[in-house]
């Protein structure tokens, strides 16, 4: 019974050493970062009673980040759930957030993300982004 333990536990021991990265194995330490810390150097924040928002920052470091946020009436029609339940047609609020964000890629380039997010579902805008065949 003592050799079976030993055998499993030299097994995990042995699985545990092999699952480590390459460069771990030969003693070597982990690799370090090479970003720099960033501060937030603006911030700004509006919480409105109907539901609606502004936010945005800035970091020390170029990033910018933009958000708007209200609540939209849509009508939603008539529909028929997969076992025969009616719905009716009804308003109901949506919220839409409307924002960008900006960022400084490792070659320097400035890449800008526009959004949209609504009953329509998510959509990005950015020339750094492919765009569909038509």
């Amino acid at each position: 019974m003592y050799k079976f333990i030993f055998l499993v536990c030299s097994a995990m021991l042995l699985s545990y050493v092999l699952a480590r990265p390459q460069d771990l194995r030969a003693g070597a330490t982990a690799p370090t970062s090479t970003t720099t810390p960033a501060t937030i150097v603006k911030q700004d924040n509006v919480n409105n009673a109907d539901g609606s928002f502004n936010s945005s920052y800035e970091t020390s470091n170029g990033i910018r980040v933009e958000n708007i946020g209200y609540l939209k009436k849509i009508i939603v029609p008539k529909t028929e759930t997969s076992d025969g339940q009616v719905i009716d047609e009804h308003e109901e609020l949506v919220l839409v957030q409307t924002g960008s964000y900006s960022y400084s890629d490792p070659d320097g380039n400035l890449i800008t993300l526009r959004y949209v997010a609504d009953e329509n579902g998510f959509q990005p805008e950015g020339d750094h982004l492919p765009v569909a065949p038509q």
